[in-house]
């Protein structure tokens, strides 16, 4: 691996911090990957204008290497509450149920089909089918759950023009292969957070079992949608080492959640991220990440409000639209509206390797 850099200058000012991170970005378009150390130079970047030209310097790697294409996705919560997991940032888990969490079981397909029909109205491209629960590797064979799942995959796939996809836990080799056939060729399944930081956000599950998972996806042929989660207590380097290990699994979609926190949960009292702390986390991911779908996920608008647009020029080229799996989204024509102001393109994003200029 070529080094990249030794670390920022010292004084950060404008032009030797600017030329210092245009030698950077050729060098990542050219091929070259950041190490633990040169990423780690990057966390040292403070100030707002500073920030900005490292959100800068990440969006043009991102229209390098990625190209103008939003990424767009809705999600529905098909299995909702009761989860026998204790995730210290989810309302859903029966360890502490949030305030105002829903509880409910298994939608029928015909009320999922239904909101399939209205996200790719609403211009999503895929529509993903989220359920609460360890996941399918741990549940009675006599439950069907699995398998209406699969059959309500099946009937989005020959019935609608948006592509499936599921984040439904853990799975078996075998229960990858179902999917697969079933017409899923995407998987969410978040790491969360670093392997040194996740005993502290879950301990019902370990972050070896879905790394587990996502190789079991990965070698079933289904493209791994797999992030994380800003402002949960975590350290630079935790997110550092997050980014790290998402380029080492060779996942293709990485959902950058910012942390809303629920009022009933353990993480409740924390304070919303900074707005310039998660533009500098984006920025970061993407010049670790300069191929990977970097996806705006949960949190947006509560943490970033009005200036949601910025991390659109900070590496960003994918979002969620529509609701959330426990809180509301903002219109899907706000969005639409918001990428047209910027310049950018609704639609499907090239997977890394995919893009060409």
């Amino acid at each position: 691996m070529v080094q990249l850099s030794v670390s920022p200058p010292q004084t950060q000012e404008t032009a030797p911090l600017k030329d210092w991170l245009q030698s950077i970005v050729q060098r990542i378009i050219n091929g070259d990957r950041l190490n633990k150390t040169e990423a780690l130079n990057l966390t040292q970047i403070e100030g707002k204008d500073n920030i900005l030209l490292l959100c800068e310097a990440a969006d043009q790697i991102r229209q390098a290497c990625c190209g103008n294409v939003v990424d767009l996705c809705s999600i529905i919560n098909v299995k909702s509450g009761n989860c026998s997991e204790n995730c210290r940032f989810c309302s859903q888990s029966v360890h502490h149920q949030g305030e105002d969490s829903p509880i409910y079981g298994l939608k029928s397909s015909e009320e999922i089909l239904a909101q399939a029909i209205a996200a790719e109205a609403a211009g999503a491209k895929r529509f993903c089918l989220v359920s609460q629960g360890r996941g399918p590797k741990y549940s009675s064979p006599k439950s069907g759950e699995f398998e209406q799942i699969l059959e309500t995959v099946r009937q989005i796939t020959t019935q609608t023009n948006i592509k499936p996809c599921c984040a439904l836990g853990e799975v078996t080799p075998e229960q990858a292969k179902a999917l697969k056939d079933a017409g899923v060729t995407r998987y969410n399944h978040n790491l969360e957070a670093s392997e040194n930081f996740y005993s502290d956000i879950v301990t019902t599950h370990s972050w070896r079992d879905r790394v587990e998972t996502i190789k079991n996806l990965k070698s079933a042929g289904i493209q791994a949608c797999t992030g994380g989660i800003m402002g949960m207590g975590e350290t630079w380097e935790d997110r550092v080492d997050l980014a790290l290990s998402l380029r080492e699994l060779g996942v293709e979609s990485v959902p950058i959640n910012l942390l809303n926190p629920r009022q009933g949960t353990p993480l409740g009292h924390l304070p919303k991220l900074d707005v310039f702390d998660a533009l500098k986390a984006i920025a970061i991911f993407r010049f670790i990440l300069p191929e990977q779908i970097l996806r705006y996920a949960g949190g947006r608008e509560a943490v970033m409000g009005e200036l949601q647009s910025l991390g659109l020029k900070a590496g960003i080229n994918a979002m969620l639209i529509g609701h959330y799996l426990t809180t509301l989204g903002q219109p899907p024509e706000q969005d639409h509206a918001m990428l047209e102001s910027l310049g950018l393109q609704g639609g499907e994003a090239p997977i890394p390797g995919e893009y060409k200029t």
